[in-house]
């Protein structure tokens, strides 16, 4: 099955992601408790319900025919056989630490791979209320205020990079990677919200030398694809999906125009 993946089914999922980021501020208003999963990992309540409310709504609202791949139902041995057709990959809290401790750089992620790219992605940052969606119609952001447009990666510019950085995993061989470029600039942020300031021209190379899986990173990724961007590994190959485990290697999100191969 392929879906018509046009400007209404975008609406429908920007929707059911920004209706789950109103559970997530719910819950968060009242207070968090966290547990630790298998791999101890933070998990609250916000975590599964906002995944079971996603879940729902796009089985109910869109289709029930292709398999949904989700971070708490994988971490429970929930995992579809998702064989050759395309899929959802639903991360509904990316940012479980920062929302832990109150910060605002959370996200609802949802996305459709089909082939083994990100087809269709939507980012939405429950706190500023900010929406990002992207699919081969191009890639838009929308916020309270601010009528829905259409973004874009900038060119690299002459005087330097600005590059992202993760405020929960900064490690050395980031460092060490980043040595590699003329860096002018250095902006911390958490979740998929790097993917989208690499989109909107904000920022120009995001380098994530750790552990991360599909869910993590198929939404943003979908939207920096269609505003222009690239997500490569460390060899120079394109970031794809449906990996054995869903786990991804080292990757590095940039603009079109940087070389991230460092092999």
């Amino acid at each position: 099955m392929t879906l018509n993946i046009g400007r209404r089914l975008l609406e429908q999922v920007g929707a059911i992601a920004e209706q789950a980021g109103g559970r997530i501020i719910s819950i968060r208003d009242k207070g968090v408790r966290v547990e630790a999963k298998a791999d101890s990992s933070p998990v609250t309540e916000a975590d599964r319900e906002a995944e079971e409310f996603i879940i729902h709504a796009i089985r109910k609202n869109i289709t029930d025919a292709l398999p949904i791949v989700s971070e708490e139902a994988f971490s429970r041995g929930e995992i579809p056989d998702i064989g050759e057709t395309p899929f959802w990959l639903v991360d509904a809290l990316d940012g479980t630490k920062e929302f832990v401790k109150g910060g605002t750089d959370f996200t609802v992620n949802i996305a459709i791979i089909e082939n083994a790219k990100p087809v269709m992605g939507v980012v939405h940052a429950p706190v500023t209320k900010a929406t990002y969606r992207g699919s081969r119609e191009g890639s838009f952001f929308a916020a309270p205020g601010v009528v829905i447009h259409k973004i874009a990666c900038r060119p690299a510019p002459a005087d330097g990079l600005t590059a992202l950085v993760s405020r929960s995993h900064r490690t050395p061989e980031i460092d060490g990677y980043l040595a590699g470029f003329a860096i002018k600039q250095e902006i911390s942020a958490g979740s998929s919200l790097k993917f989208c300031e690499v989109a909107r021209g904000n920022a120009d190379i995001y380098p994530r030398l750790g552990r991360t899986m599909e869910w993590d990173t198929a939404a943003g990724h979908a939207v920096l694809r269609f505003a222009g961007g690239q997500v490569k590994t460390l060899d120079g190959v394109d970031l794809c999906y449906a990996k054995p485990g869903f786990e991804n290697p080292h990757f590095v999100a940039a603009g079109p125009d940087i070389g991230i191969s460092r092999n």
